[in-house]
């Protein structure tokens, strides 16, 4: 994991958005809190960067409030904010994964009223 680049990130992040801290984790690493407000609720996330960071995407994890059953999620926590294949590290970094994460959030609120997902998926 390039530690210098994940904590520049972070610190350039708090720049765009009102709640982001960096976090160690117990493997050395570094993780990022993060709080998103939409119309409806407060969304606490955990934003966990694999060992192979910058190459490798980020994982994203919504830990408040619980999720209700939805699509574009993998397993437990963990939100399907872009399809793994679109990941650029040379393009791609915690801001726009935020941004992404607010989209889902958006989508999934709309999801819960409506039952229906909106926007493409692709499959995987």
């Amino acid at each position: 994991m390039n530690l210098p680049r994940v904590r520049q990130e972070i610190a350039a992040a708090q720049h765009y958005f009102d709640y982001v801290e960096g976090h160690p984790t117990v493997e050395g690493g570094v993780m990022a809190l993060i709080a998103l407000e939409t119309s409806r609720s407060v969304y606490t996330m955990a934003v966990r960067f694999p060992e192979s960071y910058p190459n490798g995407m980020p994982e994203v994890h919504v830990r408040t409030p619980p999720l209700e059953s939805s699509p574009h999620r993998y397993a437990g926590s963990q939100i399907c904010y872009l399809h793994p294949s679109m990941w650029n590290p040379g393009r791609h970094d915690l801001t726009f994964v935020i941004q992404r994460a607010a989209k889902w959030l958006a989508k999934y609120e709309v999801f819960r009223q409506t039952g229906r997902w909106p926007g493409a998926g692709i499959a995987h």
